[in-house]
């Protein structure tokens, strides 16, 4: 019996590998985007009605983040349609709240819900900057991270995959969505691997370039965060995040790529 299990979840495992774009590299994706979706709806949702949303009607910043938002994911479907990936963003509904949170702190869900906190405009300081963590935050979703840890959790904890669809119902693996996504205290990035925002870095950049700000705005902006430690406890934004020595030096080795992608947006 244990031989046909292994050779079961070995055979999941092959039919539900996938590969991130622009990277090429190969993950492991269970989970259908649409249980990915529904499952980050809720959580959301649940985000919104208990925290303060700016309004874009009487914000500027507000409306600089919906407006960056708008522009990274307008770049990002129209790179996902010419490459014939268009199916894998067909059913996003991008939405981009700024909320009142003293936090350094942003995330975006499965489906394109982006979320900004206050907290990290003083550190952004300006809009290709937030452009930069805006692109990070979404390449997180385009990448299918959260997809790719909770799969992992789900083999680990040996939970039936072929109900998918009823996973919002499961206990175990709605734990594991909140693990995946840091659902709770600080949701958002703070979850992923080292590996997982390197590469984020990665498709970041590219996206921020694809949509007119330019990329070699990251270095500074992530310099800034560096010296937000001082030697101390790390922001929570950067908990899991690559040294900062390993970062900046990735990132200067992305630019000649990223800029590659890049054309001034034209002023209004």
């Amino acid at each position: 019996m244990k031989k046909y299990v292994l050779f079961f979840t070995a055979s999941l495992a092959m039919a539900a590998c996938t590969r991130v774009p622009i990277t090429g590299r190969s993950q492991l994706n269970l989970l259908p985007e649409s249980t990915m979706q529904s499952m980050a709806l809720q959580e959301y949702q649940s985000f919104l009605s208990s925290n303060k949303v700016v309004a874009q009607s009487t914000s500027k910043d507000a409306e600089m983040v919906k407006r960056v938002g708008q522009r990274i994911a307008n770049a990002v479907t129209r790179y996902m349609t010419q490459n014939n990936m268009g199916s894998e963003v067909a059913s996003y509904k991008w939405e981009f709240n700024l909320v009142d949170n003293k936090e350094v702190n942003a995330w975006c869900m499965p489906g394109g819900k982006v979320v900004v906190y206050t907290g990290l405009l003083p550190v952004t300081q300006n809009e290709t900057a937030l452009a930069c963590v805006m692109g990070h935050e979404i390449a997180h979703a385009i990448a299918r991270h959260g997809n790719e840890r909770m799969s992992q959790g789900l083999v680990v904890q040996g939970i039936q995959v072929a109900g998918a669809v009823a996973l919002n119902k499961n206990p175990t693996a709605v734990n594991l969505f909140n693990q995946a996504f840091g659902v709770g205290g600080n949701l958002g990035m703070l979850a992923f691997s080292r590996g997982n925002e390197l590469e984020a870095d990665h498709l970041g950049v590219i996206f921020m370039a694809m949509a007119g700000y330019n990329p070699q705005e990251s270095i500074p902006f992530w310099t800034r965060m560096a010296n937000m430690s001082n030697g101390q406890k790390p922001p929570e934004f950067l908990s899991t995040h690559p040294s900062d020595a390993t970062r900046v030096q990735k990132l200067q080795q992305l630019m000649p790529e990223a800029m590659k992608y890049y054309t001034p947006a034209k002023k209004a």
